[in-house]
């Protein structure tokens, strides 16, 4: 593949050479799922990172017409308008959507790497996107984007690679996780463990912890909304009104409990519950002072001419402190032209899944100055 214009709207790509990991370790053959919207020229490339659960499918496109996770934000005439931009996502090293991760075959045995697979940081997803931009022969990217999980990955991409990261848009994210998230996900990582159908790691495909995989979803659900919005949302309503008055029933009574039990059930069977711990514990270890010791020092290494950092005011997993935390830093450190801004969203950390004219508008104003 050769040259702006080239780059396939879904495809695999088979890394050419062997990939270092952060902590150790080196894959083979490892290969990194993605997917583009638009045509590419030599200025116009934004690279994308995923949450922690979503695959490269961000929008629809004629090679697959299915919603995506980011529907009506990536599109033409939308606010990351691919009629002007070219997007590439990038299914993060260690999922299980196309990339390879716990649930891939490792090459050197043709059995799957389950706990075999080397331990996974934020900056492994960050090393396989350049290692795509590099084979591919793709020009810098114009903006190193992502949500979540997915701006811990554009902040691992900008400090690995200074000079590849201009432009960032830092969205629901922070520089490290607080110890409220840890201990959420520490949760969510014990409820699959405990689950005997776990088996150590080495469960056969197909027939893993369900009932640890339901419960680690219900769990996260807890901390990606806010209380307001389970209170407007539901308050005490209920799906049950047959309970005998002195009956104990410790079934689903109540419209939160069949909200959680209904996300529960899409999840299991769509995520490889190994994939779900190695990139849960990813978040957990990434912090950017590992980047020369302060956080001063880490940004004092990037190269940001302008950067977009959003939050919202109800998101109690990456609170908006920690927006404002990565909006100094970048405007001190680096001298960047810092967009920020609290959003006052009642819907907590997924509000950038779902309140997108908030998110949409900001966003597209911080890409007509760029």
């Amino acid at each position: 593949m050769s040259g702006p214009g080239a780059l396939e709207p879904k495809g695999v790509v088979r890394l050419e050479r062997p990939l270092s990991m952060y902590r150790g370790g080196v894959l083979h053959e490892a290969e990194i799922a993605y997917e583009s919207w638009g045509e590419l020229r030599d200025d116009n490339l934004i690279l994308l990172f995923t949450g922690l659960s979503p695959s490269a499918h961000a929008s629809s496109s004629e090679a697959d017409r299915s919603r995506g996770w980011w529907e009506g934000v990536v599109g033409p005439g939308h606010a990351i308008d691919t009629s002007r931009w070219c997007v590439l996502c990038i299914n993060s090293l260690g999922s299980c959507f196309g990339s390879t991760g716990p649930a891939s075959d490792n090459p050197a045995t043709g059995e799957p790497y389950r706990l075999d697979f080397p331990a996974l940081s934020v900056e492994d997803i960050a090393r396989g996107a350049q290692a795509v931009v590099e084979q591919l022969q793709l020009p810098r990217p114009r903006l190193v984007a992502g949500p979540s999980l997915g701006g811990m990955s554009a902040l691992a991409y900008a400090l690995q690679y200074p000079d590849s990261a201009p432009n960032l848009a830092l969205i629901s994210s922070a520089v490290s996780a607080r110890p409220f998230a840890i201990a959420i996900r520490s949760m969510q990582r014990e409820a699959i463990r405990d689950d005997p159908a776990w088996a150590g790691g080495y469960y056969t495909p197909g027939h893993g912890p369900v009932a640890g995989m339901r419960l680690a979803r219900k769990i996260g659900m807890l901390s990606y909304r806010s209380p307001d919005e389970w209170r407007e949302r539901f308050g005490r309503a209920k799906v049950r009104h047959d309970v005998p008055r002195g009956a104990a029933s410790f079934g689903i009574e109540f419209e939160v409990e069949s909200y959680l039990e209904a996300h529960a059930d899409r999840f299991v069977g769509s995520f490889d519950a190994n994939c779900y711990l190695y990139l849960s514990h990813a978040m957990d270890l990434f912090d950017a002072v590992d980047f020369g010791g302060s956080l001063e020092a880490a940004f004092d290494r990037l190269r940001t001419e302008r950067a977009l950092v959003l939050g919202v005011d109800s998101d109690i997993l990456f609170p908006s402190d920690q927006q404002r935390e990565l909006a100094t830093l970048l405007r001190d450190r680096t001298g960047a032209r810092v967009s920020e801004a609290i959003l006052p969203s009642p819907q907590g950390h997924d509000s950038f899944l779902v309140d997108l004219e908030r998110f949409g508008a900001r966003i597209a104003d911080f890409l007509d100055e760029l």
